[in-house]
């Protein structure tokens, strides 16, 4: 399966650069031009690592790192024209792995990506799987497979399908799932948890055995035919 890079820069010209020496060498690029676009594009997809610019507007690489490191685990590499040692330090602390300097040469860059995923995979000691039925639910990749082929879930889905797989035949309220799926501890919008579930069961529809039931006055549960 082919790796999914995340590049967030506000310079389309950086942007088309960089996606030219991934796509040449097998990866599939996803772009973002500033750091609130960039957030989004990692709640919709499985990204395996993400090459972040600092200088952006609405939201600058700096603000975006350090709120992707509360809900994900991946290797950051960090772009900047600006090369001092403080903004390197800074950017290293915030939860980047990595610090290159513009102008840079894309084939460094393509060198970095190679070396970070080569250490992920050589550094996973075993890949968590959890059997749901005819699906796998993958922890360390973050994705939910149905016959080798990977269901596209947005990260709430994902979080939502951990928390009934790793609980089996229990029953979760719409705040303990909200709580699970959003990361946060108010006060829960029923619709909100509605909208979701019914996106999920949409999308385990590709199998028979695996359902998401309601069970009325109480929450929902995880049914597996078996």
């Amino acid at each position: 399966m082919k790796k999914n890079i995340l590049i967030v820069d506000d310079e389309e010209d950086i942007r088309d650069l960089m996606r030219l020496y991934l796509e040449k060498h097998g990866y599939e690029v996803l772009e973002a031009a500033n750091g609130v676009a960039g957030l989004d594009r990692l709640a919709e997809h499985a990204v395996d690592l993400t090459i972040i610019d600092i200088m952006m507007p609405l939201m600058d690489g700096y603000k975006m790192i350090a709120e992707l490191r509360k809900d994900y685990d991946i290797p950051v590499i960090a772009l900047s024209a600006k090369g001092l040692g403080h903004e390197k330090i800074l950017g290293l602390d915030l939860g980047a792995d990595d610090y290159v300097v513009k102008p840079f040469d894309p084939l460094e860059v393509l060198a970095r990506v190679n070396a970070h995923l080569r250490r992920r995979a050589n550094g996973a000691e075993e890949v968590k799987m959890i059997a749901i039925g005819k699906l796998q639910l993958n922890l360390h990749s973050c994705t939910l497979l149905h016959n080798g082929e990977e269901i596209e879930l947005t990260s709430t889905e994902f979080k939502m399908m951990k928390l009934f797989a790793e609980n089996p035949r229990c029953v979760f309220t719409k705040q303990q799932i909200y709580e699970a799926g959003w990361n946060s501890a108010s006060v829960v919008d029923d619709n909100t948890v509605m909208v979701a579930i019914s996106k999920l069961r949409g999308k385990l529809q590709v199998t028979q055995d695996v359902s998401i039931k309601t069970i009325r006055g109480l929450g929902y549960r995880l049914e597996v035919d078996r």
